[in-house]
């Protein structure tokens, strides 16, 4: 597995300290999430999960803890809309360039609007999607939020 991503080098061009952990994906697992969280032996909810949205139809970029659903209606409202959906799998891969289980909200093909569960930046590291199934990045999540310009606000249900 290469560890050298799209993700990773948005990263490092960014100066943003960050650390690369990889697992076993398990492409099977009920919850990528929370598979993910155990096989690096964390805690679910310093495993961001990134999650590809519309909200009244445009592309938004999700990032939640993976031990949490998220609320449409706050989506919604994050991004001053009416109505959110999770993007279908194959429009998801096609607008961030990366697959299903490896999206990352960095280094994505098109730019879309970010928003970060506000529970996230209460910790001191998190780990987030390095761009590739079974890759982490640990780092800062308020870097991670400003990097994104990330709206901070509350996503979970």
């Amino acid at each position: 597995m290469s560890k050298a991503t799209r993700a990773t080098k948005m990263l490092e061009q960014a100066k943003i300290a960050f650390t690369v952990h990889s697992y076993d994906y398990d492409p099977d697992a009920d919850r990528i999430g929370i598979q993910a969280a155990e096989a690096l032996g964390e805690t679910p909810e310093r495993v961001l999960k990134t999650l590809m949205a519309l909200v009244d139809g445009k592309a938004v970029c999700v990032i939640v803890p993976s031990d949490h659903e998220v609320s449409m209606k706050k989506l919604a409202a994050a991004f001053g809309g009416k109505s959110a959906q999770m993007m279908k799998p194959a429009d998801a891969e096609r607008m961030s360039g990366y697959k299903v289980g490896g999206i990352s909200p960095f280094g994505q093909m098109k730019k879309v609007p970010a928003a970060m569960e506000e529970q996230a930046i209460h910790h001191d590291t998190v780990f987030i999607n390095g761009g590739q199934r079974g890759l982490q990045v640990r780092l800062n999540p308020r870097e991670a939020a400003t990097l994104l310009n990330a709206a901070v606000v509350p996503l979970v249900a």
